[in-house]
């Protein structure tokens, strides 16, 4: 599970682009109970959604050219630049940066072989997000890729994580832990596009989860403020009851009311 002891290869921020982000703080505040906290003028539009004194999620416009709305993961680095090098060796692209962000950090935007966008946050006086894990709050990434094996074989060059192949239908589900994580660390997975996806002109992105008190009900209301379900409501025995959706800008992400233990 998600922590914010945050370690090397672990997800420590996540932020959205949106085309209009004043439509973004509307449809999101009232999905998930959040608020919206301006970084100010010198932000260029950035903010912080905020699950009462806890920021825990970001939002900014819309920066580099042909970027389409999209939530962005970042992973936790002691060292940006070291990060990027590492990407362009195992074959990925440095898409912007390293840069400093004022005093709080050192970021850098990448995509893997794969096609999947993602970025990388090495803290200075922010660490990362205040609240992971609880109802409102990032719970899980998902890697869904085109070629799920040189993804990981991308991921283990990059950051060194640790992998666990499991049964998932027809195919395999890979869960991702830090390097330097036991079995209870599980902080992702990779998996196979789905055919459908693919025959939809989706290519390999990365998936936030959010942890929800009732996944029915956030569906219903993301419909009534706009949003559309791209996977209806799923249970998975000893995991819970999630659904993909996406926001009325078509940015996805996911939802979960996980299962308690026992179920």
């Amino acid at each position: 599970m998600l922590s914010t002891d945050f370690v090397p290869g672990s997800p420590n921020w996540l932020d959205l682009g949106s085309p209009d982000t004043e439509a973004s703080v509307t449809f999101y505040t009232a999905l998930f109970g959040w608020t919206f906290f301006s970084a100010g003028p010198q932000a260029g539009g950035y903010g912080f959604f905020r699950r009462g004194t806890d920021t825990v999620a970001a939002l900014g416009p819309l920066t580099e050219d042909r970027a389409e709305p999209a939530w962005t993961l970042y992973f936790q680095t002691p060292d940006a630049d070291a990060v990027a090098e590492r990407v362009r060796a195992a074959g990925g692209t440095v898409r912007f940066g390293p840069f400093d962000v004022f005093t709080n950090g050192r970021m850098a935007g990448l995509t893997d072989p794969t096609g999947a966008e993602f970025a990388v946050w090495q803290p200075g006086e922010t660490a990362g997000l205040d609240a992971v894990t609880a109802p409102g709050t990032l719970c899980w990434t998902e890697l869904y890729s085109s070629d799920p094996t040189a993804a990981k074989a991308f991921y283990r060059a990059v950051f060194g994580w640790q992998e666990q192949d499991v049964p998932f239908g027809d195919s395999t589900y890979t869960v991702l832990t830090p390097a330097t994580g036991g079995t209870d660390d599980g902080q992702g997975g990779i998996l196979q596009l789905f055919p459908d996806q693919t025959a939809a002109g989706l290519g390999s992105h990365w998936l936030p989860y959010f942890e929800v008190p009732n996944t029915d009900a956030t569906i219903a209301m993301a419909r009534q403020l706009g949003g559309a379900v791209r996977l209806p409501a799923t249970d998975a025995h000893g995991v819970g009851r999630f659904a993909q959706l996406t926001d009325p800008h078509g940015a996805a992400f996911a939802v979960i009311t996980s299962a308690g233990p026992g179920e």
